[in-house]
C-alpha cells in the first residue's frame, strides 16, 4: 500500500501569472469588502495609514517567506520551514494552527458570501454557506488547474470592483482630511491595522502551491512579491476613495461598505453590482483558504506529522482528496457560527504567531545552514543577522498585542489544543 500511495504526486501546472493571480485573489478577497467599514470606524479618515502599516508588517514577513520558499519549495510550507529551523513539535503546532485558521476563515467568509446572497435572493444563511463550501470543495478536489482557473476569473472580477471604487472616488479626492482620526485617536490607526491585517492574509498561501508550480524556487518568490505590491496599492487607493465619498462616520456604520460607497456615488444599481462582485470576492477567498489548508495538511501527513491517510493523492485528479474532504467537513461545522470581525482577529492571532516563528526561522537557518542554496535572499544584515526578519518579529509582536484580550485568550486556547493534538496524533 505504501508503494501505491507514493506513486502519485501533485502536478506542476502553475506558472508565474497563475501563481501571482492566485495570491492576489486570496489577498483581494473578503477582507477589504467586509472589514474596511469597521476599520474606518476605528481609525477615521486616516484608515489608509492603517492599510499602509499593515502592508509594511506583511512585507517584512513576506520577504522571509520568499527566502524560505526558495530553499524548501514544499506544500507543507510553514511546517517544513519550522521543522528544519526548530523541531517537529513546534512545526506541528504551527502547521495545525494554520490549518485551523484557514478552515475557520473559510467558514466565516462563506457566511459573508451567504449574507450578500441572502440579501439579493432571500435565502437562509447557514445552508447557503454550507452549499458554497461543498461546491468549492468539489472544485478543489477536481484539480489545481481548475481551481486556479476559477481563482483567476474571480480575481479579475473582484479586482474590477475595487478598481471601479478607485475610479468612482477620483472626483472626490481632497474632499476630506485624510489625517482625521476617530475619537479613539492615533492609537486607533494601530488597532485598525491589526484588524485589517486579515485583508492581507493570502500572500503566505502562495508558498503552499510550490509543488504545483513550475520552477517554484524562482516563481514562488517572484509571485509573492508582485502580489503584495499590487494588493497594497489597490488597498490604499480604495480606502482613500471610500472615505472621500462617504466619510469615516458613515463608512464605519455600514454593513456593506463598498456597496454603499458605490451607491452613494452612482445610485442603487451600483449597490446591486458591487454586491454581486462581493459574491465572487468572498467565494474566491473561501476557495483559496480551503485549498491552502488542504495542501499544508497533505504536506504534514506526507512528512509523518499527520495521519498518513491525508497524504493520499487521487490517481486522476492529482489532488489530496482526503485532506480536501476533512477541510470541507470542518468548514461546514464552523459555518454554523461566527462573526467575521471576531474570526478575522482570531485568524490574525494565528498569523502573527506564525510570522514570529517564520522570521525567527530565517535567522536561525542562516546560522545553521549558511551554505544551503537560496534562490532569494532577504536583503540587509548586520554581521550574520538579517535585519528585516528581526523587524518582522518586533512588528508582528506589536500587532499581536493590539488584538483584544479575549482574542488573545481564544488564541492561547488554540495553542494548547494544538499541543495536546501533537501528543495524540503526531508520530514520534
Amino acid at each position: 500500500m505504501k508503494k501505491e500511495l507514493r506513486k502519485y504526486h501533485l502536478k506542476r501546472e502553475l506558472g508565474l501569472v497563475a501563481a501571482t493571480l492566485s495570491g492576489v485573489g486570496i489577498i483581494l478577497g473578503a477582507g477589504i469588502y467586509a472589514l474596511i467599514g469597521k476599520a474606518a470606524g476605528i481609525a477615521g479618515n486616516a484608515v489608509w495609514i492603517s492599510f499602509f502599516f499593515a502592508a509594511a508588517v506583511a512585507a517584512l514577513t513576506g520577504l522571509s517567506y520568499a527566502e524560505l520558499s526558495s530553499m524548501y519549495p514544499k506544500a507543507g510550507a510553514e511546517y517544513v520551514y519550522t521543522e528544519h529551523a526548530f523541531n517537529k513539535k513546534l512545526a506541528f503546532i504551527v502547521g495545525l494552527l494554520i490549518i485551523i485558521s484557514g478552515i475557520i476563515g473559510a467558514a466565516a467568509v462563506s457566511l459573508g458570501f451567504a449574507g450578500y446572497f441572502s440579501a439579493l435572493f432571500n435565502t437562509p444563511l447557514v445552508p447557503t454557506a454550507a452549499v458554497l463550501i461543498l461546491i468549492l470543495s468539489l472544485v478543489n478536489y477536481w484539480g489545481i488547474k481548475q481551481s486556479a482557473r476559477i481563482a483567476i476569473i474571480f480575481t479579475l472580477i473582484e479586482s474590477f470592483g475595487l478598481v471601479a471604487i478607485i475610479f468612482i472616488g477620483i472626483p472626490y479626492f481632497g474632499k476630506v482630511n485624510y489625517f482625521e482620526f476617530s475619537p479613539v485617536g492615533f492609537g486607533g490607526v494601530f488597532s485598525a491595522a491589526s484588524l485589517i491585517f486579515f485583508a492581507y492574509l493570502g500572500f503566505e498561501e502562495i508558498v503552499k502551491l510550490s509543488e504545483e508550480t513550475k520552477n517554484p524556487t524562482k516563481t514562488i518568490p517572484r509571485a509573492l512579491i508582485i502580489a503584495m505590491v499590487v494588493s497594497t496599492l489597490i488597498y490604499i487607493l480604495v480606502s482613500i476613495s471610500a472615505v472621500s465619498i462617504l466619510g469615516w462616520e458613515k463608512l464605519g456604520t455600514s454593513s456593506a461598505p463598498l456597496a454603499d460607497v458605490a451607491s452613494s456615488a452612482l445610485g442603487g444599481n451600483a449597490f446591486l453590482i458591487l454586491s454581486i462582485i462581493a459574491l465572487f470576492a468572498t467565494s474566491n477567498t473561501a476557495l483559496l483558504m480551503m485549498l491552502a489548508s488542504s495542501r499544508i495538511m497533505y504536506g504534514m501527513a506526507r512528512d509523518h506529522g499527520f495521519p498518513e491517510i491525508f497524504s493520499r493523492v487521487h490517481a486522476i485528479h492529482r489532488t489530496p482528496y482526503f485532506a480536501v474532504f476533512l477541510v470541507m467537513l470542518i468548514s461546514v461545522l464552523f459555518a454554523l457560527v461566527g462573526k467575521i470581525e471576531v474570526v478575522a482577529d482570531l485568524t490574525n492571532f494565528v498569523a502573527f504567531i506564525t510570522f514570529i516563528v517564520i522570521n525567527a526561522s530565517v535567522i536561525l537557518l542562516r546560522q545553521k545552514f549558511p551554505k544551503t542554496n537560496r534562490h532569494f535572499h532577504t536583503p540587509g544584515r548586520i554581521g550574520k543577522i538579517p535585519i528585516l526578519p528581526v523587524l518582522g518579529i518586533i512588528f508582528s509582536a506589536f500587532m499581536l498585542l493590539n488584538l483584544g484580550i479575549w482574542i488573545l485568550v481564544y488564541g492561547v486556547v488554540l495553542v494548547v489544543i494544538s499541543i495536546i493534538l501533537y501528543n495524540v496524533v503526531a508520530k514520534k
